[in-house]
């Protein structure tokens, strides 16, 4: 029972044009051929579509508050998996079966997902060798110039969620996911089966003592991978060019996944995140249990915000096999 990642997010918009040249501008590409509603299509295969808020077909019993991704569809590699991931289902929630090949449900903790049996197109790159002092991997060589950024998969989404605990104890137990990492008291990263991400879904505790954490569920960002760090500050810079507001944070580098990150406020909810260099991982991987969350959050960032002006004192440690109780 392998699901491979995320085949789309749905969001719910209040301005429709808007949102769709924020994205354009962000570097998705138009899915021309889809008529129904705004669709733009990564070269894996992934979709984000918008749809204005309170627009019918929008899915039903969606908890989510706030304009954001109002619906998730799990990419799964057969349907013989498909057909017993919903068996699975079946003992705890309603599953509707749609037209376009979608098993729809409602999370016990009011996100609306789906599945879907979905094939990923191979996505090829070719990051430039990294030069230092001592080891060259790029002599009489240039790195790669570019003019635009194009984002080539869709690696993670997020959501803060009261009961947050509870939520990941679902992903785990019914769709398979497996447990990254823990930010005690902050949030829970988990893996798809079939994925090598560290982490697809990201939890956040919606009754953390943090900014924009005010119990509620809500959409907080997508990240959408791309080649390296030149390509996340190309697009960076493109969306300054045109208009769009800057990163609060900049550019930064995530302790808990070493992933690269560039976070920009999105129109559609949110935000969406330039995502580059992060770790991949496997079922050998042990998750961590870290006892300082925001000690978890960075090596470094750029604009350094308040909580990080001085480096706290921090430890970790493996959590056993079954995870976070």
């Amino acid at each position: 029972m392998t699901i491979s990642g995320i085949e789309r997010l749905v969001y719910a918009v209040d301005d429709l044009d808007l949102c769709a040249r924020f994205f354009a501008d962000f570097g998705l590409q138009r899915d021309e051929l889809w008529t129904s509603d705004i669709c733009f299509k990564l070269p894996e295969g992934s979709r984000v579509i918008l749809k204005k808020s309170g627009d019918p077909s929008l899915p039903v019993g969606s908890k989510v508050a706030g304009t954001g991704v109002h619906e998730v569809v799990w990419g799964v590699d057969s349907e013989e998996s498909l057909d017993a991931l919903v068996a699975k289902l079946l003992e705890q929630t309603e599953v509707v079966q749609g037209s376009d090949g979608i098993a729809r449900f409602v999370t016990p903790f009011g996100i609306a997902m789906g599945l879907k049996v979905f094939t990923k197109t191979p996505v090829i790159t070719a990051p430039d060798p990294v030069n230092a002092p001592g080891h060259i991997r790029r002599l009489n060589q240039h790195r790669k110039w570019r003019r635009r950024t194009f984002p080539k998969v869709i690696q993670h989404v997020v959501f803060a969620v009261p009961g947050y605990e509870d939520a990941h104890r679902f992903m785990i137990e019914t769709l398979n996911f497996r447990l990254s990492d823990h930010q005690r008291g902050f949030g829970t990263y988990l893996r798809a089966d079939g994925a090598y991400n560290h982490h697809n879904i990201l939890f956040l505790n919606a009754n953390a003592p943090l900014p924009d954490m005010d119990g509620r569920l809500v959409f907080h960002h997508a990240n959408f991978g791309v080649e390296d760090i030149d390509e996340l500050m190309i697009g960076a810079n493109t969306m300054v060019r045109k208009g769009w507001e800057p990163s609060h944070f900049g550019m930064g580098r995530h302790r808990i996944d070493s992933a690269l990150f560039y976070y920009l406020p999105c129109p559609a909810g949110g935000e969406a995140e330039y995502g580059a260099d992060g770790d991949y991982v496997d079922d050998s991987w042990v998750p961590r249990d870290w006892d300082h969350p925001l000690f978890a959050y960075a090596h470094y960032v750029h604009d350094l915000p308040p909580f990080l002006r001085e480096e706290p004192v921090w430890h970790f440690n493996y959590l056993p096999e079954q995870g976070v109780k």
